[in-house]
């Protein structure tokens, strides 16, 4: 099979499963997002998966459920969350009414052989202690031909992303795992670069059909901003309605985009520096946000 390694997305040829309907659908979707990172990699994922209606598709480590929604937005499927942190499954049973979610830990499975088409994996291997026998437990619940869409932190991750590890590692120093200050290195066993990636799932019986390193371009901090500021005020309810609206990743539609909200001037300012990311001089950088990869059980 022919491995593809991508830095560069052609704007011209960009999307192999999505249709334009469903970007429309996806960029409303995202609307709110802050982390241009995440709103990068989330259509690529889905992307990834070639989701089709009637599939049997399974988000494992789903938090509140964001891609299951989007998923829903688009395509009929059966559809399982699953997550360890039951009180993000209650949120996002809320959110998807119609998704069956289960909790537990990835390591294990509580589902039958063969019992999937797709399975969605972001931002979760790189937590996971034996991240091989995570992954050879996913190899087991696909059916042959199924698709694993993953994204990872990426071990080489651009400085103005989270200078502090960055500073830290570059001086011998342990990353900060946890705190205040902390970055995206957040109860990470690991960060990956691609082809410590590709090892592993070769290790777990995976074919890898594409390699892709996504997001060097980013505001100053972008990770401390987002989730060591944003969340967790967002989550304690502290701020005021309309801020809260507009940070929402749930409430896009809700949001009327005024250009005086402090929340909607801040995602105009690191969406405006992610375009940077939509050119060909990406290609030439070395310094990533996240590995994503789409894998298939042979």
């Amino acid at each position: 099979m022919n491995l593809q390694r991508l830095r560069y997305r052609d704007p011209s040829n960009m999307w192999s499963s999505l249709s334009k309907v469903d970007l429309e659908v996806l960029d409303g979707l995202l609307g709110n997002e802050a982390d241009m990172a995440y709103r990068r990699r989330a259509k690529i994922l889905l992307d990834y998966l070639e989701i089709g209606d009637g599939d049997r598709i399974i988000d494992l480590g789903c938090g509140m459920g964001f891609y299951l929604m989007a998923m829903g937005r688009i395509r009929e499927l059966w559809r399982v969350g699953y997550d360890y942190d039951t009180f993000r499954l209650r949120q996002a049973q809320i959110e998807n009414p119609n998704v069956n979610f289960v909790s537990g830990m990835v390591e294990d499975l509580p589902f039958s052989s063969r019992s999937f088409d797709k399975v969605l994996l972001s931002e979760v291997l790189e937590h996971l202690s034996n991240d091989v026998y995570g992954l050879k437990q996913i190899h087991r619940i696909l059916k042959p031909g199924g698709i694993l869409a993953i994204s990872v932190p990426h071990m080489n991750y651009p400085f103005l992303w989270d200078p502090i590890n960055r500073i830290r590692t570059g001086l011998g120093l342990n990353p900060l795992r946890s705190g205040p200050l902390v970055g995206i290195w957040t109860n990470h066993e690991r960060l990956y670069t691609p082809d410590d990636l590709d090892s592993v799932l070769d290790q777990a019986g995976f074919e890898v059909e594409v390699i892709e390193e996504s997001t060097h371009y980013s505001f100053p901090f972008s990770h401390f901003i987002v989730y060591g500021l944003g969340k967790p005020l967002l989550e304690r309810n502290f701020l005021p309605r309309g801020m809260r609206t507009a940070a929402d990743r749930f409430s896009a539609d809700k949001n009327p985009g005024s250009v005086f909200n402090p929340v909607n001037i801040g995602v105009s300012i690191f969406r405006s520096i992610d375009k940077l990311n939509d050119r060909p001089l990406v290609d030439n950088r070395n310094t990533f946000v996240n590995v994503l990869v789409k894998a298939r059980k042979a």
